[in-house]
C-alpha cells in the first residue's frame, strides 16, 4: 500500500505496479511532532500530513509540489529517515501542450522510480484495468437538490458531519482532496502515459491553484442549494477562491486547522446553514392545545442561560438571566422556572417551547433551533429596521444580515477562539479585580487612549499585567481592551458586509464602552435594547409562537 495527499495523485499509474493507492485524510489531535521537526508557520494541512506520517508510521507517500508547504514537508519527510519511498510529483499551473508533455514527464519519472526502489516491473496491463475500473465507478452528479462542500481538504469527519446534518440531501466532496472527476475524453490510441497525463490533469474539479479553475463547478451549477466552502488556516490559494466564489448567501465559509472543528460551533453553523437554505423541516412540539396561548424561549449559552415567556400578542410577561453553572439542564430548568414566576404562569399553561444556545439539544425540550436564526428572530423583534446583527456572548462572536422580516440572510461565526468574545472581558475583568457591570462603568472614564496590541486572551492578560505595573489607570486599560474587541467585531462585520440598521445582541451589548467603540470603528449608530442579552430566548419564543399560528391554520 502507497499513500498519496491529492486527487491529482496518479492512482492508476501505481496499480500497474500491483499496488494500492490510499489517500492521506488527516485530523491529528495536535501538532506536536511536525512542531519539533517543522518551522512553526507551516500550513496546518502540511503538518497534519506530517502528524498523520509519523502517527500511523506510513513509510511510502506520493505527494504533488502543489504548494510551498507540501514542497517544505517533502523535505521534512525525505530527511526523517522513516521513509522508504517519498516522491514529489510536479503539477504544473496550466493545461497547455507543453505542460502536459512536463507532467507526462513527471509521471515517467515516478514510474523509473518505482521500479528501481521496488524491483518491480510495471504493467499496463492492470493500470488500464484500474482505469476502466475507476471509470466504471464514477460518480454521478446528483440531478436534484444537493449540498456540496468545496475548497481546501475538508476530510472524512467534515463530510460525515454535513451528512449527519443535511440528512435526506445528497452531499458533493468538491474539495481538492474530494471525489475524482478524470477526463475520461482521452483518445487511448497512443502510449499509456502519453494520454494518460492529460486525463489525470483535466479533472472536472481543477485545484484552485490551476490557471484553468474557472472550469471548476460554480456554486449555483444544475440543482445545488448552497455550499459549504471549507478554507484551511492559511492557505492562500483557498482563501482567494472563497472571495472568488462568494455569492447571495448560499454559502458558507468554514475555517479549519485541519483538527476536527469544535463541535458546538460547527454543528451551530451547519444548522443555521440548513435552516437559511430553508431545509429545516422540523416541527415545534405542542405541549397543550386548549386555553390561552404562552410560549417560551431557552437560551442555554455558554456563560448564561437566559429565557423569556410570551403570549399570543407578543407581549413579553417574563425573562430570566442566570449562570449556566456546571448543568445546562439544571440552568435551563430553573431560567424557565424564574421567567414564568414573573408572568404568573407554570409550566402547564406553556403551548410550545423552543430552545437555542450551544446547549439546547441537552437541557430536555423537544423542539430547538439554533441562536443565528433566534437572533435575527429575536433583533427584527426587538427593532423592525435592524439588517445588521451583531451578537457577541460568551463564547462567540456573530454577525448577521437579515431582511425586512427578520430572515437570515447571511452570517459570519469568529473562529475556535475567545478573541473579541464576553469570555475574554471575563478573563480581563478578573485580572483587574473587578466584576463585569463595574469594569463597564469604569471603562467609560478614560482619559489617556492606550491599546491591547494582542488578541490573545492569554497575551491581552499579559499585556494588562504588564500595563498595571506601569501604574496606568484602570479606565484607561479597559478602554484598550474595549477598542481591541470592537476593532475584532468591526473586522468580522466587514468580511460579511454591515449594512445600516445595526443592532448589538448578547451580554456584552451591556458594555457601553465596547458599544461606543464599535461604533466609531463602523462609523455608525448602533442600537442597544433593554432585552438585548434575552434576544436569543425572545427569538426562540417567537418561533415557537409562529408554529403554534402555522399549527391552528392548519
Amino acid at each position: 500500500m502507497i499513500y498519496c495527499t491529492c486527487r491529482y495523485a496518479p492512482v492508476e499509474l501505481m496499480a500497474g505496479f500491483g499496488e494500492e493507492c490510499v489517500r492521506l485524510d488527516p485530523h491529528p489531535q495536535n501538532f506536536s511532532c511536525s512542531e519539533e521537526c517543522a518551522h512553526p508557520n507551516l500550513c496546518s494541512f502540511a503538518k497534519a500530513v506530517i502528524e498523520e506520517v509519523h502517527d500511523r508510521r506510513i513509510t511510502k507517500l506520493i505527494m504533488t509540489d502543489c504548494c510551498d508547504a507540501m514542497r517544505r514537508t517533502f523535505d521534512v519527510l525525505s530527511e526523517s529517515g522513516q521513509m522508504e519511498f517519498v516522491f514529489l510529483l510536479g503539477l504544473p499551473h496550466k493545461n497547455g501542450e507543453a505542460e502536459m508533455k512536463l507532467f507526462e514527464g513527471e509521471l515517467e519519472r515516478l514510474k523509473t522510480e518505482y521500479e528501481v526502489y521496488s524491483g518491480i516491473p510495471f504493467d499496463v496491463h492492470k493500470a488500464m484495468a484500474a482505469y476502466e475500473k475507476q471509470k466504471n465507478s464514477r460518480p454521478e452528479r446528483p440531478s436534484e437538490g444537493y449540498v456540496r462542500i468545496t475548497g481546501a481538504h475538508g476530510g472524512r469527519l467534515l463530510y460525515e458531519k454535513l451528512q449527519e446534518t443535511f440528512k435526506g440531501v445528497p452531499v458533493v466532496d468538491d474539495t481538492c482532496t474530494g471525489t475524482r472527476y478524470l477526463d475520461h475524453e482521452a483518445g487511448k490510441e497512443a502510449a499509456f502515459l502519453h494520454w494518460y497525463a492529460p486525463a489525470l490533469f483535466n479533472q472536472e474539479q481543477p485545484c484552485m491553484r490551476m490557471w484553468y479553475h474557472s472550469k471548476r463547478t460554480p456554486y449555483d451549477a444544475g440543482q445545488c442549494l448552497g455550499t459549504v466552502f471549507h478554507t484551511i488556516k492559511f492557505c492562500d490559494y483557498y482563501s482567494f477562491a472563497y472571495l472568488e466564489e462568494k455569492n447571495d448567501g448560499r454559502m458558507l465559509k468554514i475555517e479549519t486547522d485541519t483538527t476536527l472543528p469544535e463541535s458546538g460551533q460547527l454543528k451551530t453553523r451547519l444548522e443555521a446553514f440548513r435552516e437559511e437554505l430553508g431545509l429545516d423541516q422540523k416541527e415545534v412540539s405542542m405541549k397543550k392545545s386548549e386555553g390561552p396561548v404562552y410560549t417560551a424561549g431557552i437560551d442555554s449559552g455558554s456563560s448564561s442561560t437566559d429565557a423569556v415567556v410570551m403570549d399570543e400578542q407578543r407581549n413579553i410577561l417574563g425573562r430570566a438571566i442566570i449562570p449556566t453553572g456546571a448543568g445546562a439542564a439544571s440552568g435551563a430548568d430553573k431560567a424557565l422556572e424564574i421567567a414564568l414566576k414573573e408572568a404568573g404562569l407554570s409550566k402547564e399553561d406553556l403551548t410550545a417551547v423552543v430552545s437555542t444556545g450551544y446547549g439546547r439539544d441537552t437541557i430536555g425540550v423537544d423542539s430547538s433551533v439554533t441562536e443565528i436564526t433566534c437572533h435575527a428572530k429575536g433583533a427584527h423583534f426587538l427593532d423592525p429596521d435592524a439588517r445588521t446583527v451583531i451578537d457577541i456572548g460568551g463564547q462567540d462572536s456573530k454577525v448577521i444580515r437579515i431582511d425586512e422580516n427578520g430572515n437570515v440572510l447571511n452570517f459570519i461565526m469568529n473562529d475556535k477562539c475567545a478573541a473579541g468574545t464576553g469570555r475574554f472581558l471575563e478573563m480581563q475583568a478578573r485580572t483587574l479585580g473587578m466584576s463585569m457591570p463595574e469594569m463597564s462603568k469604569e471603562g467609560l472614564a478614560w482619559k489617556k487612549d492606550l491599546s491591547i496590541t494582542s488578541m490573545c486572551t492569554v497575551f491581552a492578560e499579559s499585556e494588562v499585567v504588564s500595563l498595571v505595573a506601569q501604574n496606568e489607570q484602570s479606565a484607561d486599560i479597559i478602554h484598550g481592551l474595549n477598542k481591541a474587541i470592537a476593532a475584532k467585531t468591526a473586522a468580522l462585520a466587514a468580511r460579511l458586509g454591515v449594512e445600516p440598521g445595526v443592532i448589538m445582541t448578547g451580554g456584552v451589548a451591556q458594555n457601553e464602552g465596547v458599544v461606543k467603540c464599535l461604533e466609531d470603528r463602523l462609523n455608525t449608530k448602533v442600537f442597544v435594547s433593554p432585552d438585548a442579552q434575552v434576544c436569543g430566548s425572545i427569538g426562540a419564543a417567537l418561533i415557537a409562537l409562529d408554529s403554534v399560528r402555522k399549527h391552528a391554520d392548519n
